[in-house]
């Protein structure tokens, strides 16, 4: 009976072990189930939504999409495929990393509230895109234009401005683009002819212009174009689709005009149309009534009155264009906006702003743009009496100098919170309580550059939207005074954080100083590779990159190198361009900045970031006051390292993260521009780095979240040139 029993027993726990080990095995598959890639871009996106609960099963850091059968998550093997969180209630934004989803095919976040811009990167191979009936909000991102591979996009009701443009271009397989009941403006453009797939179009309930000649030959079987301002004549071939909805616009009756030798018909007026369906009585390619006796052509008297009529159009057209000559020397018009300008479609509408003094202007408690949010054509006055004219949208608002100057207590020196080389930076209260910085910018300072080109400036600094950049919101040009109102960062800057502030520099633990570069490289990346043409930053130090209260950096002064001279020598200083200890060799030698040129300065905020040093220290010996010149040598010596490293750091950080940190650096910083990485390889390098470092602190028994010691093992073992 005992050795029964203990039979018994043995063969339960064989059980037992057999469960717990198939148990341990499954965990492990679950574990490694999910492509890296997707669960860190699926992350970003939860916490971007404000970790909603409807999203069961998702998570803010780790877990196993595929394997844990997240809500609203289809897989193929290892790899997402689709997200479908249609109608849940959800909020916030889409975050930044949806790039990473680079097997996703459907993407539908219809019918919530998120909000925001539709996010400049995308999943590069989505098939199917639906962001219908939220609360989006700018313009169409280029990025739409880099999906070539959409068959269906809608991105209806929503808060969505400006003109389509080119944003279209490529997308010979898109089927159906539903744009309707936004706030749209311009032209239909003519990359829509080369939809050659589109088989339905919902453009309804927008404030688009023009014809609809750029969509003949489409195969349409559903297009939608009601309560706009089209205009013009319906051409013929549109007027056999099967389902056409058309009412609300301005179109001139009847159909098109034929083609000549014929003569228009009759103008009726125009008049907002209401069919649905072809004029009954008509085909497509019969003649009008009207000319139904001049088939053979016109006769001598309509001939003689069109001749006449040629010539006195003729003298008038000259006797206008000696009246613009005679002018020409009081007037200079600009058609096109300077090389520093985003790139605008040619058939953009253009709406003249008035004079500075005479155009409205935002309240105290107003922090929204102006109603001519979509203005295209800016009048500014030259030191020379010239007038310019730039075709940039303004989405910034205009304040008066009484509202800023009652928000700041006129300027007052309490609510001095920067200074740079062009201005002070005020902390400003709006009567709603909201908060924002004010940069008063220096006459002086202003007057060295080219004063015309502010206006500009401001269009593309209010057009700049990422997480990481510091948003320009407003902007003053009243009685000789130029400031610019921007989103107001509560906590400190990087340079106040490392260097001022011993007790919060404590705080910014290993992981967090990785967290503030893979932020700013971001925002770089942005600015060089996703604007156009890029932005150069110009002057990225660490006082420029500001921290909110979780260590989330915000890049400011981003745009402002376009209030300086349109030429690449410039005058080393430090009030000029860039600061003394962040400037690369290569403007030091020659006054010549380019993005690689950023790309240095980053290399020295890291390496702030690394050792805690400042790039310039007088009061260090002699051989320490340049950090560049100081630390490059070491930088893959890891015993040097460790001596290099920021000691209020206190040793928590780990040893190989430290040594590809430092290779990173040593890329960026390297004299010859050429072999500098790009942004975007930097910012994959430290997304890696980051990765490792969130597998290490799990790993870690270290309860505080501030790191882990340096003797903790890594599990990679990449060669430091794997790293980029």
């Amino acid at each position: 009976m005992g050795k029964h029993v203990e039979a018994s027993r043995a063969a339960f726990f064989a059980k037992l072990v057999v469960i717990a080990g198939v148990g341990f095995g499954f965990r492990t598959t679950v574990k490694a189930a999910t492509d890296p890639n997707d669960v860190q871009g699926l992350q970003v996106l939860y916490t971007s939504l404000n970790s909603p609960s409807q999203l069961i099963g998702w998570k803010s850091s780790g877990g196993d999409p595929c394997g844990e059968l997240w809500k609203g998550i289809t897989c193929q093997g290892s790899s997402i495929v689709s997200i479908q969180i249609s109608g849940l209630g959800l909020s916030g934004s889409m975050g930044y990393l949806l790039s990473n989803l680079g097997s996703l095919r459907t993407l539908d976040l219809s019918n919530n509230n998120i909000h925001d811009s539709i996010p400049y990167q995308l999943p590069p191979n989505l098939t199917s895109l639906n962001l219908a009936s939220n609360n989006l909000s700018g313009i169409l991102p280029y990025s739409i234009g880099a999906i070539s591979s959409l068959n269906y996009l809608n991105i209806s009701r929503n808060s969505l401005s400006q003109a389509i443009g080119d944003t279209l271009a490529n997308h010979s397989a898109l089927s159906t683009l539903d744009v309707s009941f936004n706030n749209l403006t311009g032209d239909l453009p003519p990359v829509v002819s080369s939809l050659t797939n589109l088989s339905i179009l919902h453009v309804q309930n927008n404030q688009l212009t023009g014809s609809l000649n750029n969509l003949v030959g489409l195969p349409l079987s559903n297009l939608n174009v009601a309560n706009n301002h089209f205009t013009g004549w319906i051409p013929s071939e549109l007027l056999s689709i099967p389902n056409f909805v058309y009412e609300g616009n301005s179109f001139d009756n009847g159909p098109a005009p034929p083609p000549p030798p014929y003569t228009s018909p009759p103008p009726s007026g125009s008049h907002n149309n209401t069919k649905r369906a072809p004029p009954s009585g008509y085909s497509p390619g019969s003649d009008s009534p009207n000319n139904a006796e001049n088939k053979n052509g016109l006769t001598t008297g309509p001939i003689i009155g069109i001749v006449l009529g040629s010539l006195f159009a003729a003298a008038i057209l000259l006797l206008v264009l000696v009246f613009c000559l005679k002018r020409g020397n009081k007037k200079e018009i600009a058609a096109q906006a300077s090389a520093g300008s985003f790139s605008i479609s040619s058939h953009e509408v253009n709406i003249e702003l008035h004079e500075p003094g005479m155009k409205p202007t935002a309240t105290q408690s107003d922090l929204k743009p102006l109603p001519s949010e979509g203005v295209a054509v800016e009048r500014s006055h030259g030191r020379n009496g010239s007038m310019k004219r730039v075709k940039s949208p303004i989405t910034a608002a205009s304040y008066t100098v009484s509202s800023l100057q009652s928000a700041t207590n006129s300027f007052s020196q309490e609510n001095l919170i920067g200074e740079g080389s062009l201005g002070r930076v005020y902390r400003a209260e709006f009567p709603n309580a909201k908060v924002m910085a004010i940069k008063k910018i220096d006459n002086a300072a202003l007057s060295l550059q080219e004063e015309d080109n502010f206006l500009e400036a401001i269009s593309n600094m209010s057009r700049l939207r990422h997480p990481n950049i510091v948003s320009l919101t407003g902007y003053c040009m009243e009685h000789g005074q130029r400031l610019l109102v921007h989103d107001y960062v509560e906590h400190s800057s990087l340079h106040d954080m490392l260097h001022f502030a011993d007790e919060k520099s404590k705080m910014l633990a290993w992981n967090a100083r990785i967290r503030v570069a893979l932020g700013t490289a971001r925002a770089l990346e942005y600015l060089h590779e996703v604007c156009l043409p890029p932005v150069i930053h110009r002057n990225l130090k660490s006082a420029n990159i500001l921290l909110d209260e979780e260590f989330n950096p915000h890049l400011s002064d981003c745009g402002l190198s376009a209030l300086t001279r349109n030429t690449e020598r410039q005058v080393s200083s430090s009030n000029m361009i860039g600061s003394f200890g962040y400037s690369a060799p290569e403007f030091a030698l020659s006054g010549i900045y380019t993005v690689k040129s950023d790309v240095y300065s980053f290399g020295v905020v890291m390496l702030e970031l690394l050792t805690g040093r400042k790039p310039l220290d007088s009061s260090r010996p002699r051989s320490e006051q340049s950090l560049v010149r100081w630390a490059t040598p070491q930088l893959h010596d890891i015993d040097a390292l460790a001596k290099m490293v920021d000691p209020a750091l206190n040793g928590i950080y780990a040893a190989k993260s430290l040594s590809r940190f430092a290779d990173i650096i040593a890329l960026c910083v390297q004299p010859e521009p050429e072999f500098r990485p790009p942004m975007s390889e930097v910012v994959q390098a430290l997304v890696r780095l980051m990765q490792r470092a969130s597998i290490g602190k799990r790993r870690s028994s270290d309860d505080s979240g501030l790191g882990f010691k340096a003797q903790e093992h890594d599990a990679s073992t990449a060669a430091a040139n794997d790293l980029l």
